[in-house]
């Protein structure tokens, strides 16, 4: 039980949290400051008594983590560190200013911050995979702390982190739910309903624990009760007031996201007792235990195909991944209960301590892997290529924490055949090469698959494979290299009339297209553009040169954004008339146009246009005409 003096001194440190949050928005002309004093008593006593963390030491294997989910409250997290003493009072008055760490909610720009934060809803899912880590992987007794708003809850990524704790019985996770009752426009759906919030925590396996969020001693028991907690996830459920401290502040409505003017702040720090000086001496942890080794990392065999034979390239990254798994212990695989089409089964047979299952749950998925490599492991997260598109705004995010994560979509495009549009990804070259930071990838052979997974486990940022349903037959020697960022020209000659450029299914059209065209008599250069992102603008500017410009590019894959669009990219990104000669383009793009059906592979990519034969069309209509730009 906390004494008289203890609770003395947390409702001081309480009151400097929120006058400095109110100071340091006030300065910045923005930000969320009653949103940040609704949970200042439940930060304090966090602070002061029960957070382990080492800010000397923010990479410390023994850290605790503490994830600010309501990442709007971010003046609150970083009047925290300001009592810490890791930032000074300069840089705390430096929120939300060009160039400051301090931003308008939080990022890894600070090292005590583990992912960016602010798109509601991600906090406890990411935590999810860190809690992940410490249980099963590190198997060290650190706890991970997630402050969550009540508005947020009515995100589904919520929930499904909760169901995916309990299911892996994370006592290591504590969730602090500041019921403040007022969202951005109004009430919350729920209000100060806490009960609510319990009975539904209850029903996914988890403890609750209701409490007072303004009451001290109560917020102290519960840490406590969470910390000794051994069987499954807290959710401590604490009934706030926003803008608590000052009456003109308190529980009233209009104040989201809305800075207090000088005077107004002038007046409510008074009421607040006037600022304070408070330097925290947070506890480090206890035990410092090295993580449960993961062994060292040993030679790679690569899996390897011969020539000639059909091997789809979702199973070579299967096969790949399971190898990597003997060579990289710090290799982790998560997939969307679609393992046994994606073939991550076989990383999961072979090393089922290292994998871990998502079920039909994508965002929780993505999460999880941005949570993993918190804890510096390399996590791929596989599934079908169109349902990661459920999952795009943690991947968005994920580029903002500046986490490596490594994503896998099989069963991409038109040419999965009958089951038709709603499992066809016909826009995950896009939207992943609009990611920051990103690396796409589009493999055609299962050696070529085998050689890019192998790259990708050291390979920053955000990282994306896409792998094909169809058996293909394998066109490269398995000692080839392919390097991220390059292309492989397989077939070129002095006198070529142009040049198809493709990736994945579409080479192998590309190449049926171009032994009709030789036999015609029209020299086509066939380059197989599997880095998409970043696309090999040296071999593609040489091509437009030795082509006068006439170029074929054919994607299963909408037109607008894939890889059509990376190849002219690669001509306005940089100096087209020094690098190509200064020859105008005659490209013609072949993609996918009309909302497809379900019929058999050589079907659907003869529907789309972008079979061999319609490659034949296009290339002859090319060599009959000048040169001059065209897209179609």
């Amino acid at each position: 039980m906390a004494t008289l003096e203890q609770l003395q001194a947390w409702h001081e440190l309480a009151q400097q949290l929120r006058i400095n949050s109110i100071r340091a928005t006030t300065a910045a002309g923005s930000g969320h400051p009653t949103s940040s004093m609704s949970a200042a008593d439940l930060m304090a006593v966090l602070l002061a008594k029960h957070l382990r963390y080492d800010f000397s030491n923010s990479h410390s294997p023994n850290n605790d983590h503490l994830i600010f989910s309501k990442g709007h409250a971010s003046p609150l997290l970083y009047s925290i560190y300001r009592a810490a003493g890791v930032i000074d009072d300069d840089e705390l008055m430096s929120l939300r200013k060009f160039g400051s760490r301090l931003e308008g909610h939080p990022t890894p720009a600070l090292p005590w911050v583990d992912v960016a934060t602010g798109s509601l809803g991600q906090g406890l899912p990411i935590a999810v995979g860190i809690a992940l880590a410490g249980e099963y992987l590190d198997k060290l007794p650190y706890h991970t702390w997630v402050l969550l708003g009540d508005s947020e809850m009515a995100e589904g990524s919520i929930w499904e982190a909760f169901e995916h704790a309990s299911h892996y019985k994370l006592a290591n996770l504590i969730a602090i739910l500041d019921v403040n009752r007022l969202g951005q426009r109004g009430e919350t759906m729920l209000g100060w309903n806490t009960q609510t919030y319990c009975d539904r925590a209850l029903a996914f396996g988890w403890k609750a624990i209701e409490i007072d969020g303004h009451n001290l001693e109560e917020i102290d028991e519960a840490y406590a009760a969470a910390m000794e907690n051994p069987n499954c996830p807290t959710l401590i459920v604490a009934r706030t007031k926003k803008g608590k401290g000052v009456a003109d502040l308190e529980d009233v409505g209009g104040w989201h996201g809305k800075a207090l003017k000088p005077d107004q702040a002038k007046a409510a720090i008074e009421e607040l007792g006037g600022e304070r000086q408070i330097t925290i001496a947070v506890s480090k942890p206890n035990l410092q235990i090295q993580r449960s080794s993961i062994g060292q990392i040993q030679t790679l065999q690569l899996p390897s195909y011969q020539k000639g034979e059909k091997v789809a390239t979702r199973k070579a990254y299967g096969d790949t991944l399971k190898a990597l798994g003997a060579s990289r212990p710090d290799v982790v695989a998560l997939d969307g209960e679609v393992s046994n089409s994606t073939y991550a089964e076989e990383f999961a047979k072979a090393y089922p301590e290292r994998y871990f299952e998502m079920y039909i749950a994508e965002q929780q998925m993505v999460a999880a892997a941005v949570g993993l490599q918190v804890r510096q492991y390399k996590p791929f997260a596989s599934s079908f290529a169109a349902f990661l598109s459920r999952a795009y705004d943690f991947v968005r995010m994920a580029a903002v924490s500046r986490a490596n994560i490594k994503l896998v979509g099989s069963h991409a495009g038109i040419s999965i055949g009958e089951d038709g549009p709603s499992q066809m990804a016909l826009e995950d070259l896009a939207s992943l090469r609009a990611v920051y930071g990103s690396t796409v990838l589009y493999p055609s052979d299962a050696n070529q698959t085998a050689q890019l997974v192998a790259q990708m486990v050291d390979c920053d940022g955000i990282v994306y494979l896409r792998t094909t349903r169809e058996s293909t037959p394998v066109l490269y020697e398995a000692e080839e290299d392919f390097s991220i960022g390059g292309s492989k020209v397989i077939y070129s000659s002095e006198q070529d009339q142009a040049a198809v450029i493709a990736a994945g299914i579409t080479l192998h059209e590309a190449l049926k297209a171009y032994q009709h065209l030789k036999q015609e008599g029209i020299t086509v250069r066939v380059i197989d553009a599997y880095s998409v992102k970043p696309i090999d603008a040296t071999t593609l500017h040489q091509a437009a040169r030795d082509t006068q410009g006439k170029l074929v590019v054919v994607e299963d894959h909408w037109g607008e954004g894939g890889l059509g669009a990376a190849v002219l990219d690669a001509f306005v990104d940089t100096d087209a008339a020094s690098t190509s000669g200064g020859l105008p383009l005659n490209l013609i793009k072949l993609a996918v146009q009309n909302l497809p059906g379900s019929g058999t592979p050589e079907e659907l990519l003869h529907a789309a246009k972008i079979d061999a034969s319609s490659i034949i069309e296009a290339v002859r209509s090319l060599v009959k005409q000048p040169a001059w730009v065209s897209t179609k």
